[in-house]
């Protein structure tokens, strides 16, 4: 069984509105024998005459009737489909879906959004917040178009996914006003080792870049003291503000507390070597934001603008 074709639908839908198989065929631009061609398959396909032969008239029978309604439909929301995936393409409309680790998510992406937003405002934008493990796997998997982290990706998915820098911060170690180094903003690496730490769960890229950062200076993290391990850098910031431990954060994400004086940041001399107490030599975390996407799964138009945006 064939089955119809769209093509005979709107020869169909032609001859019944003109009750006259030539003028159908001039108002689709085709022959009146292929007209006639497609009008006689449909009726032998099912069995059914479509349009009574009377003289040299036609009229619509019972069954035609009910397909000229139905194929009226047919047409209708196919017209409504190619103009659907016109408009996709045109950015007219259509959803994108981001995941973000938390630090990128809440003080780095959301400037990115709202100017695409302002540019293309019938997009919407669904951002899920998570730790970089959990996002590099979700963009793996095709829950995301587009993943943004700071951090590694494992090397079980480094094969799925294309990694791009678009942009970046610096982790600074901070502390609070009632910490013994707030009022002396300068300590060794031996200095590390003295004090309370607060620290992101296992897979935040923030944890990652530290700890990457504390085996370059020859540290290995197991010799800090850890007091507390917590899943949001918002409660890590505010652990620290009161006064309890020290922290490796994001200098996007205390910037104000900075400011106002509620945070400090330590600067940590590299004495690995004899310092010159004219020039010390300070030991900065300096991290990249990657933009990740499938290698193999296809981008929409939609999702081609928004990576351009994000490299503005």
């Amino acid at each position: 069984m064939a089955g119809m074709t769209l093509d005979q639908l709107r020869i169909f839908l032609a001859v019944a509105a003109h009750l006259h198989f030539t003028r159908a065929a001039e108002e689709l631009y085709i022959t009146q024998p292929a007209v006639s061609a497609a009008i006689q398959s449909l009726e032998e396909e099912y069995g059914l005459k479509l349009f009574h032969r009377i003289g040299r008239h036609i009229e619509i029978a019972e069954p035609g009737k009910i397909l000229q309604t139905e194929a009226q439909k047919i047409l209708d929301q196919v017209a409504l489909t190619e103009r659907s995936l016109r408009e996709l393409n045109d950015l007219q409309r259509g959803e994108l879906n981001l995941g973000s680790s938390l630090t990128i998510g809440n003080y780095w992406l959301p400037e990115k959004i709202t100017k695409f937003q302002h540019k293309y405002p019938r997009i919407a934008i669904n951002c899920t917040l998570a730790n970089a493990e959990t996002i590099c796997t979700g963009t793996a998997t095709g829950k995301f178009d587009l993943g943004l982290v700071e951090g590694e990706v494992k090397p079980s998915l480094k094969n799925f996914l294309e990694e791009e820098i678009v942009g970046g911060d610096r982790l600074l170690i901070v502390v609070g006003q009632y910490h013994p180094w707030y009022d002396n903003p300068e300590v060794t690496l031996s200095d590390l080792s003295k004090t309370g730490w607060i620290m992101r769960e296992a897979g935040s890229g923030t944890q990652q870049q530290f700890e990457q950062a504390l085996q370059s200076w020859g540290i290995h993290p197991l010799q800090l003291d850890v007091i507390s391990i917590l899943n949001s850098g918002e409660m890590v910031k505010a652990v620290v503000e009161n006064g309890i431990g020290a922290a490796a954060i994001s200098e996007l994400m205390v910037r104000k507390e900075l400011q106002l004086g509620t945070l400090r940041s330590i600067q940590v001399v590299d004495n690995r070597s004899k310092p010159d107490p004219r020039k010390p030599q300070y030991l900065q975390i300096v991290r990249a934001f990657l933009k990740l996407k499938h290698r193999q799964r296809f981008q929409t138009k939609l999702s081609i603008t928004f990576e351009e945006m994000l490299s503005m």
